[in-house]
């Protein structure tokens, strides 16, 4: 992000040095990476990180400055007179993917004049590296650049029918960019379209047939909220990057949009002139109320380390945009900003003050308390399993949660409901949230057969998702592992699991019907008339499921009613009657040995 440091100190003192400034810009987490004079001004270059979208604009960055240094932030509030016809007498906004666009605002100004952009503008536009076009797209980059929030102008009077409509893209249609590239959309982008077509992919590009020219008139002027997935999808299966993608694939502050929308009226008219028709549409439904969040002030030396008074805490997070709702002795609560998303529990307050009052103020000695901690039934339990399995040959897996759906049909040892699904894929198709580990220990089976290494004992200690009426789901956790062996090796591999960890828990086992199972080399695990688990070798249906060359048996145990059951206090054997003989032997053998 390029800084303008003549424009900046329009809303913060800079009377500081430059190194000063440069340098707890970067202790506070905007790094710099270089300064360049360019003509009577200098361009500051900032590393920005994703999580900070509020500092992708001089305002922004304004804010920090003014925290920084306790200065006075100047902001000013936009306006245009209108006194031009109700926008609504001229043009419509339909929102058919509020999932995709959950808000839309449009503005129409007719009789602009295009032409070229008073020096100032321009040279502004230069410092910070963006070309010069014409005074209507320069006034929408600058307003971008100076509040963060992507705009877009279009030609009204290409606009068929009058109308916006943002909707989902509709497969195989196409797409003119202003870069004259025609795009063929999967459906899965939001575009911005007219009464018949898309003029505009959403959030990323604007459209050739509805650009604006030197023939442009009348203008409608978009300010809006996009989903930040789908942007970022639609930027990278077209590879068609922008700063417009840039900022919305971060999230844009959804209190900025009409701020920028009246900013970019009120530069527009002043340099195309043109009158502003009255109303603005703003369709879709405004961003809810930010949730509080409490700072306990004990926190602040425990975790940071070093003590920040309470009145100081209060400061920096009242000058950083939070709201104070409740303050007392011990902790204060507070609504933050719009403007910064990344503020959402008592850990990001707490970086904020440390941040802000400086981690160059912690002492390089600093002691950190330490506590010791209490090693709980459940970690005993899983050490003992994970030490007996590796004894046994085995290696530790670890897979995903998610799997694709056809695998988590195949293995349902828990329960036969449908597994829940995720509403976005971690993996290709890997949208369901598994009720059984085997499959999983099976495709890292195949995988390690297709690489030449079919010998393979694996085994894994985790969660399986299983569904519940009307309640949230139960989480089992399970010891899954497969074999190259037979029903009889994993048999006995489970035996001496048992045997060591619980050995009072009394199981049986009975005859099973898991279709991937071999019914003659299976079984189910029972205990107190529950089923434990299920050990069997695959049939040949289940090694064709998975495309496995040689036989595998797996298992699947529940661990809950092992680790109550596990004998945690070691007990002592009977002492031997005898004393210990001790003998030392020495062996010759033949040198043809």
């Amino acid at each position: 992000m390029i800084i303008s440091k003549n424009w900046l100190a329009e809303y913060v003192d800079l009377s500081m040095p430059m190194d000063e400034l440069t340098d707890r810009l970067t202790i506070t987490g905007l790094n710099l990476e270089d300064v360049v004079t360019v003509g009577k001004d200098t361009a500051i270059d900032l590393e920005v990180t994703s999580n900070r979208p509020d500092c992708l604009g001089h305002i922004g960055v304004a804010r920090e400055v003014a925290v920084i240094f306790d200065k006075e932030l100047k902001l000013r509030n936009p306006g245009a007179n209108a006194s031009g016809s109700p926008i609504n007498q001229l043009t419509s906004v339909e929102i058919k993917a509020t999932d995709l666009c959950p808000r839309y605002t449009a503005r129409v100004i007719k009789g602009v004049k295009i032409g070229p952009s008073p020096a100032w503008l321009a040279d502004r536009l230069r410092t910070l590296g963006i070309a010069v076009i014409n005074n209507v797209v320069d006034v929408t980059n600058y307003v971008m650049m100076e509040i963060g929030q992507p705009l877009h102008a279009f030609d009204f009077a290409k606009l068929r029918g009058g109308k916006i409509i943002v909707r989902r893209a509709t497969k195989g249609e196409e797409f003119i960019a202003i870069d004259h590239k025609t795009y063929t959309l999967t459906g899965e982008e939001v575009v911005i379209a007219d009464a018949e077509r898309p003029v505009a992919l959403g959030g990323v590009m604007g459209g050739y047939d509805t650009e604006v020219s030197d023939d442009t008139v009348d203008l409608l002027i978009e300010a809006a909220d996009f989903d930040p997935m789908a942007v970022r999808g639609a930027a990278r299966r077209h590879v068609l990057f922008s700063s417009s993608s840039y900022r919305f694939e971060r999230g844009v502050d959804p209190q900025g949009i009409d701020w920028a929308s009246r900013r970019c009226c009120e530069l527009i008219l002043e340099t195309a002139g043109g009158t502003l028709c009255e109303g603005v549409i703003d369709v879709g439904e405004p961003a809810g109320p930010r949730e509080e969040i409490k700072l306990r002030f004990d926190q602040i030396p425990r975790l940071l380390g070093i003590d920040v008074s309470q009145e100081e805490a209060r400061r920096i997070l009242t000058a950083l945009g939070c709201e104070e709702t409740h303050n007392c002795d011990h902790c204060v609560k507070v609504i933050p900003p719009t403007w910064r998303a990344d503020l959402t529990r008592e850990a990001d307050l707490l970086e904020e003050v440390a941040r802000v009052h400086g981690y160059d103020k912690i002492p390089e000695d600093v002691g950190v308390r330490m506590t010791s901690s209490h090693r709980t039934r459940d970690d005993i339990v899983l050490e003992r399993v994970r030490n007996l399995m590796t004894a046994a040959g085995f290696d530790e897996a670890l897979t995903l949660s998610a799997i694709d759906e056809n695998s988590a049909a195949v293995f349902q040892p828990w329960t036969t409901a449908a597994p829940l699904a995720t509403s976005t894929a971690v993996l290709q198709r890997a949208n369901c949230l598994r009720q059984s580990v085997a499959p999983s220990l099976l495709t890292c089976r195949r995988i390690n057969e297709t690489r030449s290494n079919p010998v393979i004992e694996l085994f894994e200690i985790a969660k399986v998702y299983l569904p519940q009426p009307g309640a949230l789901p139960e989480e089992k956790r399970v010891l899954a592992l497969t074999t190259g062996g037979g029903y009889r090796e994993a048999k006995g591999v489970i035996e001496t699991l048992l045997a060591h960890i619980a050995p009072e828990l009394v199981w049986s086992v009975e005859a099973t019907g898991h279709d991937l199972l071999d019914p003659a080399r299976s079984c189910a695990i029972l205990s107190g008339g529950q089923q434990l688990g299920v050990l069997g070798e695959l049939s040949q249906s289940g090694q064709e499921a998975f495309d496995l060359r040689g036989g595998s048996t797996i298992a699947e145990i529940d661990l809950g009613p092992i680790i109550q059951a596990a004998r945690l206090v070691p007990t002592a054997g009977e002492l031997s009657t005898y004393q210990p003989v001790t003998r030392d032997l020495n062996v010759v053998f033949d040198e043809s040995v």
